[in-house]
């Protein structure tokens, strides 16, 4: 893959989930992570599942600029599925032993996520918007795991808001510029009572080393997390479709620019 500069690879994490610097994978563990801990073991350990998720055509294209309401607007409809689903499973399990640990409220995107919504669709948005397929099986599958396997929500909750802190205000930043955004729309980027991401993200790394959990289910919560990733991937592959569309509509209009008569 051609490499990406470090604010394209942060952007990047925000969207996919959190492996840090990728080109310092085997090098020492980020800061708030031990050696042999849970948190280096979903960062290497999900390393190749990033990369391919930051590759799909949907994500290179949003982080070139290349995005329409229409797509994002979908986007973030999805999302809000996802995080109501696994929010509220966080939400039941919060006492349990794997998880009570990882219980920090003030990362819930449920919130920011309706407002976007009310944005993007208006008032009345809960009869608007509908789970996509791929968002369908998404949310069937955290709710599958609350039942049945409740620590391996851990590796949902990895996934989704240590991205969400990677690179929150780079992603803000490209979604206003790409679709002209300046009164609302980027709620989902904002964590209005973390005032540092990086001393944040660094207790949330000592806190997945804490979780007691052995070998085996340290290594199925790694499993989980890479399943996460690719459940991601599935949600930006349906977009591809409108972003193909834009991308035409942004090359069409760059070539007909250059034969527009220039004002005499």
């Amino acid at each position: 893959m051609t490499a990406m500069n470090p604010a394209v690879n942060t952007a990047a994490s925000a969207v996919n989930g959190d492996t840090s610097d990728l080109a310092a994978i085997e090098a020492t563990p980020a800061t708030g992570e031990t050696n042999g801990g849970l948190a280096l073991k979903l960062r290497e350990g999900t390393a190749k599942s990033h990369s391919m998720a930051e590759s799909t055509a949907f994500i290179t294209g949003f982080l070139k600029g290349i995005v329409d309401k229409e797509s994002y607007r979908k986007l973030v409809a999805n999302f809000y599925f996802v995080y109501t689903a696994l929010e509220a499973a966080l939400t039941h399990h919060q006492t349990h032993p794997a998880l009570q640990g990882l219980y920090f409220p003030e990362l819930w995107r449920q919130g920011s996520l309706e407002t976007d919504l009310a944005y993007y669709y208006g008032a009345d948005w809960r009869s608007k918007v509908q789970p996509s397929p791929a968002c369908q099986a998404y949310v069937h599958r955290i709710e599958e795991i609350s039942a049945q396997q409740p620590e391996l929500l851990v590796a949902h909750a990895y996934t989704r808001y240590m991205g969400d802190l990677s690179g929150g205000q780079i992603l803000k930043k490209i979604a206003k510029q790409a679709m002209g955004l300046h009164d609302g729309g980027t709620a989902f980027y904002e964590f209005e009572t973390i005032r540092n991401h990086g001393e944040f993200k660094k207790r949330y790394r000592q806190a997945l080393d804490t979780v007691p959990v052995d070998a085996a289910v340290s290594e199925a919560i790694v499993t989980e997390a890479n399943h996460s990733f690719h459940l991601n991937m599935k949600l930006f592959h349906e977009l591809e479709g409108n972003w193909l569309v834009t991308l035409g509509k942004m090359t069409w209009n760059a070539i007909a620019g250059r034969f527009q008569p220039s004002a005499s």
